[in-house]
């Protein structure tokens, strides 16, 4: 075979792959938990401070808020109403949406749902968020374009039980039909009606945040019409193959966001003179704002030789990590040694949902494998704690789910069955 027909070769084969199936659904799937999971918690934690952050008590006044947003365009439904109903309101359903979306209930819905949540209190108040909150605003963006709910999901469960259904359903007896996801994307449809005849979105329908939410809404009512009038037919084919190719794109875009926010990181660190002389761990360890446990503190920097260690460790790290990709091993193990990182900052230096966001943006370059592994010991886990509450109703783990309903990220795991839906070459 001459070069050619081998470039053309492995040219098709990544035409089909990228087509054919949406890439790393545990890896996507973990990411949805983590950062919804993260959003969730920061919620919790500082629901009575809710006011001082983002609501009318805050530094940051809704006016001057409002004068910011008309010059960088930042979107935020919080700008609608100075009222305080209205942020209660606004900051209840950024709640429902984080939980909802963790379960993975109506995914597509609670991931734009989610989205304008994030989007709404961040750029209400953009001075009060760290590193994390930025990631999570990134990610949040990323997440509505991504098929996060294929597995460990309700959406996956509600699949599966609707496919088992349909296999013993008897020739002539009706199919119960799904009612709230129509319900659910009618009155969304209406909210976005009545906000957009009251100019209270920006942009148009040729541009911005208008054309968005408009552009979502009309695919997804597209999707549920295909699926409905022609689930087995070309154009669901259609439909799963712009779907698969949308997946995959923003599943690059989030490992790429990843490696430039270790790379960024790594290399503006050696800029700096305490990172270059090997003491920049040392002073953050003794601001009284970053050591909820002064003695674990005074303990962590005693030793001259374990703060040298962190600090260069942490530079090398960084740096390193985007070109151990192309060696599975040497990433996997900087992979633990960056969560292992992110875990000890958090204890040590008070910076739990900083940490969780990192861990969280790290999970995307799990392998694989281990993600099964993981689902396995969380379904026996969850089994052994329904056998303790009474329950005898035995569940299956994901891995005999994932073998038969959910599709992987390596070659070699794929069925040879599995129907195509990509462009073969």
């Amino acid at each position: 075979m001459s070069q050619l027909s081998r470039l053309a070769a492995v040219i098709g084969s990544g035409i089909t792959r990228v087509t054919d199936r949406s890439l790393g659904p545990y890896q996507t799937a973990i990411i949805r938990i983590g950062f919804s999971a993260t959003w969730l918690l920061f919620l919790l934690r500082e629901f009575p401070h809710r006011h001082e952050l983002y609501g009318p008590e805050g530094p940051w006044s809704w006016d001057l808020a409002q004068r910011l947003i008309s010059d960088n365009h930042a979107f935020t439904v919080l700008m609608w109403s100075d009222s305080g109903v209205w942020f209660e309101i606004v900051y209840g359903l950024a709640v429902l949406s984080s939980f909802l979306l963790l379960l993975g209930w109506r995914t597509r819905a609670m991931s734009v749902l989610f989205m304008v949540g994030v989007l709404s209190l961040q750029n209400r108040s953009v001075f009060m968020g760290d590193g994390g909150d930025n990631v999570i605003h990134l990610m949040s963006v990323y997440l509505v374009l991504t098929r996060c709910g294929q597995v460990w999901s309700l959406d996956e469960r509600r699949a599966r039980l609707t496919s088992e259904r349909r296999e013993r359903r008897e020739p002539g007896s009706v199919e119960r039909e799904d009612s709230i996801g129509p319900a659910l994307w009618g009155v969304l449809g209406f909210a976005l009606l009545v906000s957009t005849f009251g100019g209270l979105i920006p942009g148009g329908f040729l541009g911005g945040w208008l054309t968005v939410f408009w552009g979502l809404w009309v695919a997804h009512g597209l999707w549920w019409f295909v699926n409905r009038v022609d689930p087995y037919g070309p154009s669901r084919n259609v439909f799963d193959i712009v779907a698969n190719l949308v997946h995959n794109a923003a599943l690059l875009v989030i490992m790429v966001e990843a490696c430039l926010i270790y790379a960024t990181a790594g290399w503006y660190k050696i800029q700096g003179s305490r990172w270059q002389d090997g003491t920049a761990v040392f002073y953050p360890l003794h601001l009284d704002y970053f050591s909820p446990w002064p003695a674990l503190s005074d303990l962590m920097s005693s030793s001259a030789v374990m703060v040298l260690l962190v600090t260069y460790g942490t530079v090398i790290v960084q740096v390193a990590f985007p070109f151990t990709l192309f060696n599975r091993r040497v990433k996997n193990v900087l992979l633990v040694v960056m969560m292992t990182e992110h875990a000890v900052i958090a204890v040590v230096l008070g910076l739990p949902f900083f940490s969780l966001a990192m861990i969280a943006a790290d999970s995307v370059f799990l392998p694989t494998s281990f993600l099964k592994r993981l689902g396995g010991w969380t379904a026996r886990a969850r089994a052994r704690v329904l056998s303790r509450l009474g329950r005898t109703r035995t569940l299956p783990g994901p891995r005999e789910q994932d073998a038969a309903h959910a599709p992987s990220t390596d070659t070699d795991e794929k069925s040879s069955d599995q129907p195509h839906v990509g462009f073969s070459a």
